[in-house]
């Protein structure tokens, strides 16, 4: 994997790791996960839920690389990007703007 010395041409890379739907339908199950279990931490003040959360994210979104897409999670090498990856990745899809912004990190990437 290369060295990415920022968070843009990272996300493009992340993008590209991300390219079977059912890779990234088990990432948007995770994220959605770890969102309600940070919503029942806080509303019944109880911390154990965000280990759930965490368990459940990266447990789906590492089934997915492991077992479909057969590749590295960029986690183990950027864990910091490759969590705001993730969300910026699921709010991009929510929103429908993904397969624009995957085309164009495509693009990007096989530019010579």
């Amino acid at each position: 994997m290369a060295r990415y010395t920022s968070y843009s041409a990272f996300f493009d890379f992340y993008l590209s790791e991300h390219s079977q739907p059912r890779t990234r339908a088990l990432h948007y199950i995770g994220s959605s996960l770890g969102i309600a279990a940070l919503i029942m931490a806080v509303a019944q003040r109880q911390p154990l839920w965000l280990l759930a959360g965490v368990i459940a994210g990266y447990g789906c979104a590492w089934i997915g690389h492991f077992f479909v897409e057969k590749n590295r999670p960029a986690t183990f090498t950027y864990p910091l990007w490759s969590f705001v990856g993730d969300y910026h990745m699921f709010t991009l899809w929510l929103g429908g703007r993904l397969a624009k912004r995957r085309a164009a990190a495509e693009q990007r990437l096989t530019r010579p």
